[in-house]
């Protein structure tokens, strides 16, 4: 009767049922969920046996998770989740190579002097598109990636949403993405001539 009854409760119930080691609140959550959290993953990937264990990787997280802090909205937080799996899962395969931020980095391929050149007018090129972003992205990225505060922080301080800080930072990241990958094929050119 009272597994039942679970069925019809909400995620926050849930969630709170969870964190006092509910067996059955997890399972509730996990067919709640789990497609989601696949189809995030498998978005990605188009890998169905590794969006599997991404997924599953997500809801041994979430079980493992317990009281530390209090989720607010659950499918955001698994999408997240599922979104940062899939990018630990490129990072690990070397599919998703960072940019080289470093002159070090940069003089295994280049001479020192012309090392220290790039690396100077990437970070001014750099600086010039966060300027360049609209007020409320780059006042958003700065606070993001300069003061390092999170999406609800950020939102308190600026008296908006969550959601709305995450789409700006969103808007920004993919600005800066393309932009940056014109310099990057530079570096890429020079690492292979």
């Amino acid at each position: 009767m009272y597994a039942e009854s679970l069925n019809n409760v909400g995620d926050n119930e849930l969630l709170l049922q969870l964190s006092e080691g509910n067996k059955h609140a997890f399972d509730i959550l996990y067919n709640r969920y789990w497609k989601l959290v696949f189809n995030t993953a498998y978005k990605r990937l188009n890998d169905m046996d590794r969006s599997q264990d991404i997924a599953q990787d997500v809801f041994v997280q979430l079980w493992t998770r317990g009281t530390t802090k209090p989720i607010e909205n659950l499918p955001a937080y698994l999408n997240v989740a599922a979104r940062n799996g899939v990018f630990k899962h490129l990072e690990k395969e070397g599919r998703y190579a960072a940019l080289p931020d470093t002159v070090a980095e940069l003089e295994g391929t280049l001479g020192e002097a012309d090392a220290k050149i790039m690396h100077k007018e990437f970070l001014q090129a750099f600086h010039q598109l966060i300027e360049g972003l609209p007020t409320q992205q780059r006042i958003i990225f700065k606070m993001r990636f300069e003061e390092d505060l999170n999406s609800q922080e950020i939102a308190d301080r600026l008296q908006i949403s969550p959601k709305t800080v995450r789409n700006q930072l969103g808007k920004a990241l993919n600005s800066l993405r393309a932009s940056l990958m014109l310099f990057y094929a530079v570096i890429l050119y020079y690492q292979i001539r």
